[in-house]
């Protein structure tokens, strides 16, 4: 899915990076933790997020992460717009709750990431 699929699927607004609309998108994470978020995301992984300061930009940059999507309506922090304009980082916003964006994502078709449980073994539904 690309990043342009993705704002028409969440009607989100961009905020900056639209030259990257047709970045092919495999997985999508949702947290407001940023160690969640370095604990579990890979380069083909978009964000979703309410943190809207600078430290969710940082964290994206750190892992490649293609697209970074602010929940709720949060408008993001002045710095962390002209960070992700400097790195040329997709920025998307929507109204949409982490909840209901998730939802419209994974019905959509996009993936979700095989998370390691407290062993070190990836969830498989099957317990």
């Amino acid at each position: 899915m690309t990043i342009r699929e993705v704002a028409g699927i969440l009607d989100a607004k961009w905020v900056c990076g639209e030259d990257g609309a047709d970045t092919e998108i495999s997985y999508a994470f949702a947290s407001d933790m940023m160690s969640d978020v370095l604990a579990h995301v890979s380069e083909d992984t978009m964000l979703l997020t309410g943190l809207i300061n600078s430290q969710s930009v940082r964290t994206a940059e750190m892992l490649d992460v293609p697209c970074l999507v602010f929940v709720r309506g949060k408008v993001p922090q002045q710095d962390a717009v002209a960070r992700a304009k400097q790195i040329g980082l997709p920025m998307l916003l929507t109204s949409c709750s982490l909840f209901e964006a998730c939802g419209k994502l994974y019905a959509a078709g996009m993936g979700a990431l095989k998370l390691a449980d407290y062993n070190g073994d990836a969830d498989d539904d099957d317990d």
